[in-house]
């Protein structure tokens, strides 16, 4: 997919969660190039056109420049139980211990909570020592959102 992207943000292998219009989007000339994406799904550039110029936009303080995204794979931490390659999972629910190191795959931006994905691959152990919550984790690789 061909989108417009903030220029500090379109490089190889940047990763973002499209959050849809922003007010300052009303009236722009380009809007029809740039709000192409699904609203809530994460996005990697995965190649910024050459040649392209950079257009001004009300957003991005150094202009937009096109660029080619897909949608990306999440790492998330699930239940231990059924977290195996293949099968589906989701989301163990919301946790309010935001100084750990595993609360960004807990609750990681582009998954929702009550939504299931499939599982791509286990990578093991989250990188917290217990959870205060007592929930036994596994960190996996949630497939793209389709």
């Amino acid at each position: 997919m061909i989108t417009l992207l903030g220029t500090r943000l379109a490089d190889e292998g940047t990763e973002f969660v499209y959050r849809g219009e922003a007010d300052a989007c009303e009236g722009c000339p380009y809007r029809k190039q740039c709000l192409t994406l699904e609203e809530g799904v994460r996005y990697e550039v995965v190649d910024v056109r050459e040649g392209g110029q950079t257009l001004d936009c009300n957003v991005h303080d150094e202009g937009v420049v096109a660029v080619e995204v897909e949608p990306t794979t999440v790492t998330v931490n699930v239940p231990t139980k059924g977290a195996y390659a293949g099968s589906t999972g989701k989301l163990a629910g919301p946790c309010p211990h935001t100084e750990c190191p595993s609360h960004e795959y807990c609750e990681p931006l582009g998954v929702d909570f009550d939504e299931e994905r499939q599982i791509v691959e286990v990578h093991g152990e989250p990188p917290h020592d217990h959870c205060e919550l007592g929930r036994e984790l596994t960190q996996v690789e949630f497939a793209a959102e389709k």
